[in-house]
């Protein structure tokens, strides 16, 4: 689809070369009955040189592009109904990029929200210093998490002030079809923050998420197109349940966070531990699992809400096929389960694709 829209916004835009051509008397226009004025011209290769750009734009996934591609129909169609006669057929070309490029231009304003909290909080998060994590900050553990951070590198490594995380994977709501996904999540520390911001297809069709949980708050929205609100959610048990995200977050993807002082620990033996972490008044709690080599492979909790049920579910995580990425040993896979009365039900399941640890800037 990319590519055939490409294509009809290069021929599209070479076809207004010929209004340029006709004002300045290159060539044969025998196309275009009507005189053309120098001026006119000029707005004639202004349209093709826009559509032109926003083309080669679009094939390279610079994000700019329906910008341009708009700002040329708009002056193409003023120049079309100056040539009516000759040129109206452009009108249905107009008309097929219009249909495209509005939701394309929709879903960037969508993102852009994303980008604009994400972009906020990294120019006031210094990630500058040598502060390591040491033996000494893991006293306080208990000794199978003590052991997780040893293996998962976090000792002697600086202490995490954010992550970018990226996914491919898949979800589906219960009694519905998978869909395929891609994902690009912040997370800040010193005040717990999580913005995480999906790209997927139902249908066909593209739908975009955002879920922001900030200043101990948190919400999300679902558009389709970027255009249309299919689902939002905010209020207290949204925030209870995006807590629990969070700090699932901090368990998977940046163990060396668990220092936190706002993490309760209560040993249970020597493979399991309860944790019980509170942002503002917010109070979550979980179990988390290990295995004979120290490494976490179950994150269990009953504080998060289902949003399609309404109620809270015993939510589960487990991961497995760790990798060592940029001195740091992370989980590559993991699922997301809601454990229904019925059974379990997985509806997620997350493939990493990058991560990186205290980053400076911002990156799609």
């Amino acid at each position: 689809m990319k590519y055939l829209l490409a294509f009809l916004i290069l021929v599209h835009g070479g076809i207004h070369l010929m209004g340029f051509a006709k004002a300045f008397g290159y060539g044969n226009i025998t196309q275009l009955t009507k005189e053309i004025s120098k001026t006119a011209g000029i707005f004639w290769i202004a349209a093709a040189i826009l559509f032109l750009l926003s083309a080669f734009m679009l094939l390279f996934k610079k994000e700019t592009w329906p910008v341009l591609a708009i700002i040329a129909v708009i002056i193409s169609q003023v120049l079309i109904l100056t040539a009516w006669k000759d040129a109206r057929f452009g009108t249905i070309a107009n008309i097929l990029i219009v249909l495209v490029t509005i939701p394309a231009w929709s879903s960037l304003r969508f993102e852009s929200l994303f980008r604009k909290d994400v972009t906020s909080l990294l120019s006031n998060t210094s990630t500058v210093g040598n502060d390591l994590v040491t033996e000494a900050d893991l006293n306080h553990l208990p000794e199978p998490v003590q052991q997780y951070l040893r293996v998962s590198g976090a000792v002697n490594k600086p202490k995490i002030k954010n992550v970018r995380i990226v996914f491919d994977g898949e979800m589906r709501g219960k009694g519905k079809d998978w869909f395929a996904f891609r994902s690009v999540q912040y997370n800040f520390f010193d005040e717990p923050t999580r913005l995480f911001f999906m790209k997927a297809k139902m249908f066909g069709m593209p739908v975009f998420g955002y879920h922001a949980y900030k200043e101990k708050s948190a919400s999300m929205k679902i558009k389709l197109f970027g255009l249309f609100t299919v689902m939002e959610a905010k209020g207290p048990e949204m925030n209870k349940a995006e807590t629990v995200t969070v700090f699932n977050d901090m368990c998977l993807m940046a163990p060396a966070t668990l220092i936190d002082k706002r993490i309760q620990w209560e040993a249970i033996d020597n493979r399991s531990t309860k944790a019980t972490f509170v942002n503002g008044t917010n109070k979550i709690s979980a179990v988390l699992y290990f295995n004979e080599n120290g490494q976490l492979t179950n994150f269990t909790s009953d504080d998060r809400l289902d949003v399609n049920e309404q109620k809270q579910i015993r939510f589960s995580t487990p991961v497995k096929n760790y990798k060592l990425i940029k001195g740091r040993t992370v989980p590559a896979y993991g699922e997301t389960i809601w454990h229904y009365p019925e059974g379990e039900f997985v509806y997620g399941q997350f493939y990493l694709s990058e991560i990186d640890y205290n980053v400076s800037e911002y990156k799609p």
